[in-house]
């Protein structure tokens, strides 16, 4: 037991860590660790010593107070769970999130805790086996007509080593749940999904193994261990749909301003799928999942300093990353000025606020308007159009006539996976409306030339 709170809490400790979260991994783990242990034992007193009920009573008070029997484990957990919502509070982090960085330690705690099961020959015993790895009853004690009449297994034979199987089971379960952790990191996925899919996860390895286990049968066939992992696998199965739906009702914009504003906007690999034009995405780095890419980013700035622009049209603001790249080359230009506009107010007060701190204002002129009512005047020398995906086709028609023929139309996310911006490329261009490059990034960049007016 003592191996397994040690395993949790590293696994706790590094996930609070790359997480960012002001959250103390000691104080979590002590506090669930004894409140799971006293619950355990306060439910222990309160067990009825009932191995069956009928079917007719399970839906009742009474028959509901003797499906506990073998559950000692149930008053941990509704304790320890407890436990993490008054921790949550108190950290002031969402309920869900607190779930979510305590799934993998909680995934790796039992991997390690079946373990100390098999030394110490607690009874978690399997069915008899000829398997040479299968191992024998401790203490002494062998399966008998008696405990298991519907197999006769013969004395001193051997069994599944089912807590091997947990261990393996439960250290996959963590792995997946920690790879989960890090996209969690790297771009937004809603909360309460990885303690969804735990729930799952866990509840399936347990209805499994418990085949190979002795347990009395309860209700329809099933034992009491295989009843409680079919409830968890539908309590994730619930979450998971309450968490998404969830999630689909935040606008994308701000949930990628929420994950900059809790995990940080650090360099990382970029998170695109690959495609037949660029199916090497890792070698490119991103900063969050709307900003471009950091090498293109670099190559908007090298823009800068290459064709001298006077005037530079922004479409989509955002965290005014892209527009800084772009001011930096402008300031070391010595002239010109970059016009973005963002419509949402919260996220253009962020935008604001950063490009206001940067030193790079004299070259920035920002507004919080649409981008087809943007008024503009002078020769536009670059369009960089990054809004909406809906929007690109509409605002390069609309800023189409006022752009120099000699200038340069950028539109980004032109991937073959992200279709809308690419088809509008194309559409224009067999329009006769402008020539286009497709240039092979992991979201795709359209560089794009007006052909009226061109010589």
């Amino acid at each position: 037991m003592w191996l397994a709170f040690v395993a949790a809490f590293f696994v706790l400790h590094a996930e609070i860590k790359r997480r960012k979260l002001e959250v103390n991994p000691e104080v979590i783990l002590g506090c669930v660790a004894i409140a799971g242990i006293v619950g355990a034992k306060f439910w222990h007193l309160i067990d009825t010593p009932e191995d069956r009920i009928p079917l007719g009573m399970l839906f009742s008070w009474e028959g509901l107070l003797s499906l506990r029997s073998g559950f000692a484990w149930f008053g941990g957990f509704v304790a320890g769970i407890t436990t993490l919502l008054l921790l949550a509070r108190k950290y002031r982090i969402s309920m869900l999130t607190m779930l979510d960085i305590c799934s993998p330690a909680v995934a790796i705690g039992y991997a390690v805790g079946r373990i100390g099961c098999l030394i110490s020959g607690d009874g978690d015993y399997g069915k008899p086996t000829s398997l040479p790895w299968g191992m024998a009853f401790p203490n002494g004690l062998v399966p008998t007509t008696k405990t298991c009449p519907e197999w006769g297994a013969p004395a001193n034979c051997a069994v599944h080593p089912t807590p091997v199987y947990e261990f393996i089971a439960g250290v996959l379960i963590f792995l997946y749940l920690w790879k989960r952790g890090r996209r969690a990191i790297q771009h937004p996925l809603a909360a309460g999904v990885i303690t969804g899919e735990f729930l799952i996860l866990s509840g399936i390895e347990r209805f499994l193994v418990e085949f190979l286990r002795i347990n009395p049968r309860v209700i329809l066939g099933m034992s009491n261990a295989q009843f409680t992992a079919l409830l968890s696998i539908v309590a994730g199965i619930i979450l998971l749909m309450v968490a998404r739906r969830r999630f689909r009702k935040i606008d994308p914009v701000h949930r990628v301003l929420n994950h900059v504003n809790q995990h940080g906007n650090p360099p990382k690999p970029e998170y695109h799928r690959s495609t037949p034009e660029c199916p090497h995405p890792e070698r490119w780095s991103m900063f969050d999942t709307m900003t471009a890419e950091v090498e293109v980013l670099e190559f908007l700035k090298c823009l800068m300093t290459t064709m001298k622009p006077n005037l530079v049209i922004e479409t989509g603001t955002f965290l005014a990353v892209s527009t800084l790249y772009m001011a930096e080359g402008i300031k070391q230009n010595g002239f010109g000025k970059i016009i973005t506009c963002e419509p949402d107010p919260e996220v253009f007060a962020k935008a604001k606020e950063k490009i206001d701190s940067s030193g790079l204002k004299k070259w920035v002129d920002y507004r919080c308007e649409p981008s087809l009512k943007l008024n503009v005047s002078g020769t536009i020398d670059v369009l960089f159009c990054d809004s909406l995906p809906e929007l690109r086709e509409p605002e390069v028609r609309y800023f189409l006539p006022r752009i120099n023929p000699n200038g340069l139309i950028l539109m980004h996310d032109a991937s073959s996976h992200l279709k809308t911006v690419r088809e509008a490329a194309l559409r224009l261009e067999a329009e006769g409306l402008i020539s286009v490059v497709l240039l092979p990034t992991p979201r795709g960049l359209v560089i794009a030339q007006r052909r009226e007016g061109r010589k």
